[in-house]
């Protein structure tokens, strides 16, 4: 019998769940067998699997995270690793592997295509929607509606109080979930990595709000933000530190930097709040359901056909594959109209 590999790596998110589901009875129609790899890239590599059946999975479309665990293993920072991952498909007789994950994930996997010829299919997911060649991937929208939550919770506390409420929101390079996220939310500033703002023009939308008559304010940043000094200096808050096998430094704290900042400058009380891994849990959105299960029924579909090195896609409203190589070439970054979009409710 024909059998398949799958693995989740990088990030966890909501609606990798109901990917790995629709692979599953995908595959049982066809006749293939589903083997799980445990922890992503690490998991392969130590060969440690979990068989999963078309029975009992069912309820996997409304559940969060993932069922096979997940890490940030990078596989050519370890010793023989691609070779290791060869071993490994040829030990458990695959015919092929579905790797689900972000720009690192997928990075290896359009790697060991080209490199090795493994017969590989991706499938994209991250909440920070930054993988070129596709509108959406996995996790993004259950994110957005997390965020958007946030937001109006923490409205009612910043008015209760007359208070700046700074909400640090996921977003290492790209500014999609904070500004998706803010608009929806109905922020009053919106902070992202690809369009710097300065910290007079953050206090002049403040200081409209207070003009208009607003009791509070609400900023949404993006933890890659980049916010200029009055010196012209970068405001940043991140350690200098790699912390994980793809050389990712630890972002975050900018939100803390802001809040004393916009306090001293405004003289109006100013918190911070930053979301964190909330972002990443929970049940998935309807919408992440329903593109989760597409792109799982797709790429297993990929498989059937042979069309290895791929990875399904949305695009312009269609549901197609692309290259790996394509979609981890560069990143997807904020769209200037979105962010003028966001920038005319400004203060």
């Amino acid at each position: 019998m024909n059998r398949v590999g799958v693995l989740t790596g990088g990030g966890d998110c909501s609606g990798l769940n109901p990917a790995i589901r629709a692979i599953v009875r995908t595959a049982a129609r066809a006749n293939w067998e589903v083997l799980g790899f445990l922890r992503g890239w690490k998991g392969l590599l130590q060969n440690e699997t979990r068989p999963i059946g078309a029975d009992g999975i069912d309820d996997l479309i409304a559940r969060g995270g993932t069922v096979l665990g997940t890490s940030r293993t990078n596989p050519y920072k370890e010793k023989d690793g691609a070779t290791r991952i060869q071993r490994v498909l040829e030990t458990n007789h695959l015919n092929a592997l579905i790797a689900i994950g972000g720009e690192d994930t997928l990075g290896v996997a359009a790697k060991l295509f080209e490199e090795l010829k493994i017969p590989i299919v991706g499938v994209p997911k991250t909440i920070d929607n930054d993988l070129d060649a596709t509108d959406f991937t996995i996790g993004f929208y259950s994110a957005v509606q997390i965020v958007t939550d946030s937001i109006d919770q923490l409205k009612t506390t910043a008015e209760s109080h007359d208070r700046v409420m700074i909400v640090e929101i996921m977003g290492r390079h790209a500014g999609w979930l904070a500004t998706y996220g803010g608009i929806a939310g109905g922020a009053d500033v919106i902070l992202v990595p690809e369009f710097p703002m300065t910290l007079t023009q953050i206090c002049e939308a403040v200081e409209l709000c207070r003009k208009r008559g607003k009791r509070y304010a609400i900023i949404a940043v993006a933890e890659g933000a980049k916010v200029i000094a009055e010196n012209g200096h970068e405001i940043a808050e991140q350690s200098h530190e790699a912390v994980d096998a793809f050389d990712h430094v630890s972002l975050g704290g900018i939100g803390e930097v802001l809040r004393d900042l916009i306090k001293g400058k405004t003289g109006w009380d100013t918190r911070s709040t930053a979301l964190g891994h909330v972002q990443r849990g929970g049940s998935p959105a309807a919408f992440d359901r329903i593109l989760g299960t597409a792109y799982g029924v797709r790429a297993m579909e990929l498989v059937l056909k042979g069309e290895f090195g791929k990875m399904p896609a949305h695009w312009q409203g269609q549901l197609t594959a692309v290259p790996l190589k394509a979609a981890v070439g560069k990143l997807k970054t904020l769209s200037p109209a979105l962010y003028d979009l966001a920038k005319g409710f400004f203060g």
